[in-house]
């Protein structure tokens, strides 16, 4: 049923402080200016806004490069230990990530483009409001994270390239020897899986968690043997997601995948909240429009990390309480995301609240489930791990995404250690099977 047509169906039946722990000392080579600081980085001379954190990665390898704070990273970035935050922001702020371009991860998450010598950065956008400027002069990348649009902290950017090309004398920056390739992000080559064909999304029950920010592959190998989990739920874009990816990269994903983990990618889109960067429309038929478009942006990001067609595709959508004003477009939202992706030939998941998104969704099941997600993964922190009606918050014996077409986070938002090794983790219990929802599509 073509999304329009569905919407009209449906219709017509029915703030964050930074932590002392995350900020290293600001640099030395920093000095005051009449808008704020000047920070010199590898050549870069930036005047950085007054209200900017500076966080030095080389300095404190643990801190969480978030999304939600105006902030200036430099170095390249650590296991982000302390990343304990939500999954999902009110309001994207304006931040700058600094690394030097030898070493700097293949993202494929987020768009990179090359620049030479002088050349003016090129405009664009990413849908996850995140983009890369590989700067080949002076040996930098710079990751450009923004809230509404890129163009403030792409002329901190611009600036500092100016006053970097302005400079007498001899001015820092990469070795002599062989130039970089225009674009860093290249495929990675893909890890032998063992014997047989594996995807990342095997068949699974059992329980699973997700993290803020993917973590390090020493941290899923201890965890692979000395956990319980067996799947992980992984934040692959959005523009309302918190935390930066350094470490999700197309290799990341094909070795998650040998390794056997059940991968859930999460894509953190518009929310049913008032804001100017993350906000969900609450017109229904805008909300409509969003859904295709995130649905797009999701498929894009799942391509280049290497997710075939088919892989289930989970939109986070956070807990409202205005459910008068929320769940008609969150219902449209939903469903064309739904129809969009089936179109694209991938499956679609919603992370929604047991007590909002699930009820809005299940009243409104019976009247097109073919445009229903094909996954229902509720959020409940009742420390029941099952995916029982009760527990998901679904009449009690409904046909709604009976089988293995259920997952439930249980327990949100704390620290759990497994060989040494500590994430800050939601819980969940999980019962998928993708193989069984039949080629993508309306389902039979």
């Amino acid at each position: 049923m073509p999304s329009r047509t569905l919407l009209r169906c449906l219709l017509g039946a029915a703030l964050l402080v930074p932590s002392a722990a995350a900020v290293a000392a600001v640099p030395a080579r920093t000095a005051p200016d009449d808008e704020g600081r000047t920070v010199d980085y590898r050549g870069l001379r930036l005047s950085v806004p007054a209200d900017w954190r500076i966080v030095d990665l080389d300095r404190n390898p643990g801190a969480c490069l978030r999304l939600d704070l105006p902030t200036l990273y430099l170095g390249h970035a650590g296991a982000q230990s302390e990343c304990a935050t939500g999954r999902a922001v009110a309001d994207r702020a304006d931040t700058l990530h600094l690394e030097p371009l030898d070493g700097a991860p293949p993202r494929a998450d987020v768009p990179t483009l090359g620049v030479d010598g002088g050349d003016a950065l090129p405009p664009a956008r990413g849908d996850s409001h995140e983009l890369r400027y590989a700067l080949h002069r002076s040996g930098v990348m710079a990751t450009v994270s923004y809230g509404v649009a890129p163009d403030a902290v792409r002329a901190v950017l611009e600036r500092g390239r100016a006053a970097w090309a302005a400079a007498p004398g001899p001015r820092p920056g990469p070795r002599p020897g062989p130039r970089p390739a225009p674009r860093p992000v290249v495929a990675e080559p893909a890890v032998a899986a063992g014997p047989g064909p594996r995807t990342a999304q095997e068949p699974f029950l059992g329980e699973g968690f997700d993290a803020c920010t993917a973590p390090t592959q020493r941290s899923m190998d201890t965890w692979r043997a000395e956990s319980p989990f067996g799947a992980i739920g992984v934040y692959i874009g959005g523009r309302a997601r918190a935390c930066a990816q350094p470490q999700l990269t197309a290799g990341w994903v094909s070795r998650q995948t040998a390794a056997g983990w059940h991968q859930m990618p999460i894509w953190v889109g518009p929310q049913p909240w008032r804001s100017s960067s993350t906000g969900l429309p609450s017109d229904p038929s805008r909300a409509n429009d969003q859904g295709r478009a995130e649905a797009e942006g999701a498929v894009d990001a799942a391509r280049n990390l290497g997710l075939a067609e088919g892989t289930v595709l989970y939109n986070d959508l956070e807990n409202y309480t205005d459910r008068a004003t929320w769940d008609a477009p969150v219902v449209a939202y939903l469903t064309a995301w739904t129809v969009r992706l089936h179109e694209l030939g991938y499956r679609a998941a919603a992370s929604v609240s047991a007590s909002s998104g699930a009820k809005a969704l299940s009243a409104h099941y019976e009247q097109a489930p073919e445009a229903m997600p094909d996954v229902l993964w509720v959020a409940r922190w009742n420390g029941s791990a099952s995916v029982s009606d009760a527990d998901m918050g679904l009449p009690g014996g409904t046909r709604q995404w009976a089988g293995p077409r259920r997952a439930h986070q249980f327990r949100g938002d704390h620290d759990a250690s497994y060989g040494g090794v500590t994430i800050n983790i939601d819980r969940n219990w999980v019962d998928v099977t993708p193989a069984a929802f039949g080629a993508a599509g309306p389902l039979s």
